[in-house]
Order: C-alpha cells, then structure tokens, then sequence
C-alpha cells in the first residue's frame, strides 16, 4: 500500500548527519523521516527523467526518415499551436 511506512535503521556519514540535523533545525523538515523521504522522492525523479530521455532518444533514433520528417512537422505545428494559447489571460 502506498501509504505504508516501513522501519528503516542505517548508519550515514558524520556529513549527512550534520545535513539531516541543520534540515530539521532550519525547518525545512519535521524529522530524519521527512530529510529521507524527500532525497529518496528526489532520486526517483532523477531516474525517471533519464529513462525517459533514453526511452525517447531510442524512439527517436528507431524512426524511418519519412517517419522523422512527419514527426517534426507535428512538432513544428504543435510549437505554433503553443504559441498562440495566451497564458496570461
């Protein structure tokens, strides 16, 4: 289940430590658990851009050149359609 904690006990550098401490004493975490979770959700992220840059180069690479010539035509008009949609207002 997603919401399920598990126990965790480790051991980390003295650099950590001090990293985990100043985290929880500045505020910007409510405790070790908190420091963890965010370096951990933080490393996730990080693989997963880089499996899906890979992913895409491969898809990329794979294409015909007729087939990489429609898919830069749809890039293209999409780029225009984007440019077009007013943020602001």
């Amino acid at each position: 289940a997603l919401g399920r904690k598990r126990k965790l006990s480790t051991t980390v550098s003295s650099e950590s430590y001090r990293y985990i401490e100043r985290q929880i004493s500045t505020g910007q975490a409510s405790s070790v658990a908190e420091v963890v979770e965010g370096a951990l959700a933080r490393m996730r992220r990080m693989e997963n851009r880089a499996r899906l840059e890979r992913d895409t180069a491969a898809y990329f690479n794979s294409l015909s050149r007729d087939s990489a010539r429609e898919e830069a035509a749809l890039g293209s008009a999409l780029g225009r359609m984007v440019d077009e949609i007013d943020l602001d207002g």
